[in-house]
């Protein structure tokens, strides 16, 4: 089986009771199960983390990008920002998805801004957790 790393940033862990009628309302563990039923049916490992802490994604992209393994991110609010985020996914060899469960462009202007889009293969956002299957789907393509 193929791995997976679905990494997750800053306040998903609210997911179900943060801004519902924006986010929806399932929590980010109900995320992660459909992620997991959609890697068992595809022949996927899902190996899916969440962190508030900066450090925390940073070290895990460098997990991935050492042993060359495809990531699915939401960075959350560290999209907008965090230029360690960044540059430590700029590592990856294997392919990069970036999720939203919005549409930043519709939303706040700060929020249009990606430091990750320009080095991901693709961004999938403003489908709720679908965005998160759909990104999945597009790496059993890449």
């Amino acid at each position: 089986m193929r791995t997976v790393m679905v990494l997750n940033g800053p306040n998903l862990d609210k997911l179900g009771t943060r801004e519902p009628e924006i986010y929806g309302a399932l929590t980010l563990s109900d995320i992660a199960q459909k992620c997991a039923e959609f890697g068992e049916q595809h022949g996927l490992t899902i190996d899916f983390r969440q962190s508030n802490v900066e450090s925390d994604l940073i070290v895990w992209l460098h997990e991935a990008a050492e042993s060359k393994t495809p990531v699915v991110i939401n960075p959350a609010a560290f999209t907008h920002y965090s230029v360690a985020i960044r540059d430590a996914a700029s590592m990856l060899s294997a392919p990069l998805i970036e999720v939203h469960l919005s549409n930043p462009i519709k939303r706040e202007e700060f929020r249009h801004t990606s430091l990750i889009s320009g080095i991901a293969h693709g961004t999938v956002s403003g489908f709720g957790a679908n965005s998160y299957l759909l990104a999945l789907r597009a790496m059993l393509e890449l």
